[in-house]
């Protein structure tokens, strides 16, 4: 159902908390100029559990304007199931294309618990859903077992790998096959990721360099991996900045120097300062100054699987 680079998109606010409704249609433009193939909203890099119920509805709307014909997913990441329901119900009623679920970031649950929540969400939203899997973050496990017991139900499509296991994705792909759209969702494994057959990629350094995630994605369905090589060695200082407590802050430090905008982030979290931020500055800067020159590539990643199968 779903392949291709999904941005993970950052919530813009304005000088008084409020939403910046004008400046997310901005960005997000961005994504989709560059070729990404969907957008996700309010995810831990959109600070979705920093949202109400409303404005997380207000960005989803905000995502469907911009992003016309192509998906846009809404993160359910509720502390309790019910309020998670609840939302997923609201995304359906919204025209959403589909649900990330992170099975509760709060409560570390077991796994008869972790599967019960993710089917009640599923059954309360009756979209597509994308198993958001992220031991590291959350401290839930969505193992392949796991996503076994959950095969059997069609309206789980994806999985976002971000166990930060490598040997997963092929675990993941050794069981199922391509019953599970793959995604990987930790930036600094990317390539590795698509290497092993990861058919798309939940990115967040993409909303500060749109084109060059895009590009190494396109090379590597192509098949043009030393090229797509070379980009990521580039990138990687900049990918390592996703895996951090202080995500949101570094990337979206990484906009400011790189598409100008703003790095307002909703409390409790606070723009970085002193010397975190002059080390991350110094990262963008020295990446910018020698920011690569992109081959040619197809207009989309669909465009280059097209290509790929022609081959």
């Amino acid at each position: 159902m779903w392949t291709g680079v999904f941005p993970a998109v950052t919530t813009k606010f304005t000088a008084d908390d409020r939403l910046d409704h004008a400046e997310m249609e901005r960005c997000y433009g961005l994504q989709m100029e560059a070729g990404c193939d969907g957008i996700i909203v309010c995810g831990s890099l959109g600070e979705g559990p920093m949202l109400a119920p409303d404005e997380k509805i207000e960005v989803l709307k905000r995502a469907q304007k911009v992003a016309g014909k192509k998906p846009v997913l809404l993160t359910v990441n509720e502390p309790a199931t019910r309020e998670a329901a609840s939302i997923a119900r609201r995304a359906a009623k919204e025209g959403a294309d589909g649900l990330m679920v992170v099975p509760s970031p709060i409560y570390h649950t077991n796994p008869q618990e972790t599967v019960g929540a993710l089917r009640a969400v599923a059954e309360a939203g009756d979209l597509p859903v994308m198993i958001y899997s992220n031991r590291l973050a959350y401290r839930v496990d969505v193992t392949v077992d796991l996503m076994e017991e959950l095969a059997a139900d069609k309206r789980f499509v994806a999985i976002k790998e971000s166990s930060d296991d490598i040997r997963r994705s092929t675990e993941i792909i050794n069981r199922f096959g391509d019953r599970y759209d793959l995604f990987t969702g930790v930036d600094n494994l990317a390539f590795e990721a698509l290497s092993v057959g990861a058919t798309g990629w939940v990115a967040g350094l993409v909303t500060a360099f749109p084109r060059e995630t895009v590009a190494i994605y396109q090379l590597m369905r192509q098949g043009r991996r030393d090229e797509a090589l070379a980009i990521y060695r580039w990138f990687r200082p900049l990918l390592d900045l996703d895996v951090s407590t202080y995500l949101v802050q570094n990337i979206k430090l990484a906009e400011v120097l790189a598409i100008g905008t703003n790095d307002r982030v909703r409390m409790p979290r606070q723009p970085l300062s002193g010397e975190r931020r002059k080390a991350v500055e110094k990262i963008v800067r020295d990446a910018l100054a020698m920011r690569p020159t992109l081959p040619p590539l197809q207009t989309s990643s669909r465009s280059s699987e097209r290509l790929v199968a022609a081959e």
